[in-house]
């Protein structure tokens, strides 16, 4: 084997890899709101969940992104430790469809037909196909074809570069005996160990592993104990990713440790007293790219079957080896390893923003609450708190929403991460007008003012109006409902009205000397704060009405329902009649 051979040897690898990745990268963001329903669909079942670990890892072809995804979602409470058992056995499973693939490489035939079937034959074909998608068309989702496509004719070619350049091997005595060394079951599991913790992919080493198995060098008594290894090489990936989780997530990252370790160590066990006490010819035959395919699925099924039925018992394994903190933990919302399913990461956005607007919403009404009842401090509190929480809420959202929208999402994600950026920022301010106006009520508390009673009496139904939209606008939101927020515009245009109706009665009970000066800068104050409110309310209707549109446009959103005169002055009556003074 000369430098040239080297040079293919190390191109074919870098070429194999990079296809495995860019592959399993665009089938990530096409799989995404499929992988979304899946997670939604996760009980304590085992049967479920263990058939979700396959059907991700066999989409992504990676148990390990399978894995790191787990890990997130048990730091961010999407997903219980009993559940994460399971899927992470299916994906076990799930990850050997890469090398079945692979193993097409290794058919030799002089039939046409036949011949059509190797990865040599059709990757040309896909890799044009690929290309021409992903140059030539625009559609983001033809270009995630294109992109996987590539990936699996580069990954093929590298494949292929590798056999070829290692295939003068099988003539060199130093090779053959290298793999004699591996004859040595502890050392197999020791090689296939660090080769998978090197390159983090289990899918990737047992991919070389059949490139080499082109020499007929290795041996299915050396390729096995290898291929158990693999399995625990692959824990390298979750591992790293739980530094710095909470107890649960370390939990979902030792249990895939744990799972790999006792399932090899029982089975490596099994294989050495059946090497000692029969000595099976198979295992010093050449080991084939498909009897590997077969070896590797096998060994994987078995441990699973061995785990599966006391799945209950790991679960008490990982609380014994990670135990609870003595102090509690705080929850991540957002966890940053989701990031490597975009399309879960938004789901969780969505989630948090829910939470975020909530808490906005009940905290205006606290305030109006306050303000009509203003001797209740634990109400105060309240108020004060959750508009805290809401600046935390604005805060970590806008960071992870930017960190997401700088990843390869699809266009309709990417629409979905700016509505939300743009949300939460008005939601944020509904907070900080509940503040205001809090303070309103505790600033005619401490200097001893009050409402005449026909302030009062407008002040309730200026509220009973600000209620209305707030729940609209909450609605429209949390059910992305155009039809709840087309109903926001013609309310917020009453509320405009009422402001400034409730200004000019505030001037006429001046001018008779019903009302102080000091109680008309509290009322002013009121007044601005309750109208911005509904200004809020209008940005994020304007928001969720462009979504179905599909144009981040809220201007030219609200300029279009105002234009639907006959709708729009319908609605405008009907809330300027349910909403007028003149009953008082």
């Amino acid at each position: 084997m000369d430098i040239f051979n080297v040079l293919t040897l190390v191109g074919g690898l870098s070429m194999f890899l990079f296809g495995m990745n860019i592959m399993g990268q665009a089938l990530e963001r096409r799989a995404g709101g499929n992988l979304r329903s899946l997670l939604g669909k996760l009980t304590t079942n085992k049967a479920a969940g263990l058939l979700t670990g396959m059907g991700i890892t066999a989409v992504i072809q990676s148990s390990s992104a399978t894995t790191v995804m787990v890990v997130g979602f048990v730091n961010s409470g999407l997903m219980t430790l009993k559940q994460a058992i399971n899927v992470i056995m299916g994906a076990n499973i799930g990850t050997t469809v890469t090398a079945w693939v692979l193993s097409l490489a290794g058919i030799d035939s002089s039939n046409v037909f036949v011949n059509l079937l190797k990865p040599s034959s059709f990757a040309p074909v896909l890799a044009m196909v690929g290309i021409i998608f992903y140059m030539f068309c625009n559609n983001s989702r033809k270009k995630d074809i294109g992109m996987i496509l590539l990936g699996f004719a580069t990954l093929m070619f590298g494949m292929e570069a590798m056999s070829g350049a290692v295939s003068g091997l099988r003539s060199v005595p130093g090779f053959q005996n290298l793999f004699l060394m591996f004859q040595n079951p502890v050392l197999g599991v020791l090689a296939g160990t660090i080769l998978t913790a090197i390159i983090q992919s289990s899918s990737a080493s047992v991919g070389i592993l059949q490139a080499l198995a082109v020499t007929g060098q290795i041996s299915y008594g050396a390729a096995i104990p290898i291929i158990m290894g693999q399995n625990i090489g692959t824990c390298v990936t979750a591992m790293i990713s739980s530094v710095g989780a909470n107890k649960n997530a370390k939990r979902a990252a030792m249990l895939h440790l744990a799972f790999n370790v006792i399932g090899t160590a029982v089975w490596i066990t099994v294989f050495c007293l059946i090497k000692v006490i029969f000595n099976p010819s198979f295992l010093n035959e050449p080991a084939s790219l498909f009897g590997i395919a077969v070896a590797h699925t096998i060994f994987n099924i078995l441990c699973t079957i061995l785990m599966l039925p006391v799945s209950g018992v790991f679960e008490k394994l990982v609380k014994w080896l990670v135990p609870d903190a003595k102090q509690p933990e705080m929850q991540s919302e957002l966890d940053e390893r989701l990031l490597t399913t975009p399309p879960i990461a938004l789901e969780r956005c969505r989630k948090v923003a829910a939470e975020m607007a909530q808490t906005a919403v009940s905290a205006l009404k606290e305030s109006v609450i306050y303000l009509q009842h203003n001797d209740a401090p634990e109400l105060a509190a309240s108020i004060r708190e959750k508009e805290e929480k809401t600046d935390y809420y604005e805060d970590i959202l806008g960071t992870y929403l930017v960190k997401l929208s700088a990843k390869q999402i699809s266009e309709s994600d990417s629409a979905e991460a700016a509505k939300l950026l743009k949300i939460i920022g008005d939601f944020e301010r509904i907070s900080d007008h509940a503040v205001n106006i809090l303070e309103s009520a505790e600033e005619l508390k401490k200097k001893g003012l009050a409402f005449t009673p026909a302030a009062v009496s407008e002040l309730q139904i200026l509220a009973m109006a600000i209620s209305e939209i707030l729940d609209l606008t909450l609605t429209a939101f949390l059910l992305n409902d155009p039809k709840a927020a087309s109903m926001v515009e013609p309310l917020e245009q009453v509320i405009d009205q009422m402001k400034e109706q409730l200004r000019t009665r505030h001037i006429l009970r001046l001018q008779k000397g019903a009302c102080s000066i000091d109680v008309g800068f509290v009322w002013s104050d009121l007044l601005t704060n309750l109208e911005r409110t509904s200004d809020h309310c209008s940005n994020i209707a304007g928001c969720v009405i462009d979504m179905t549109r599909y144009n981040m446009n809220i201007h030219e959103s609200l300029r279009s329902i105002r234009n639907d005169s006959e709708g729009f002055r319908q609605k405008f009556r009907a809330y300027a009649n349910k909403y007028s003074f003149s009953q008082l």
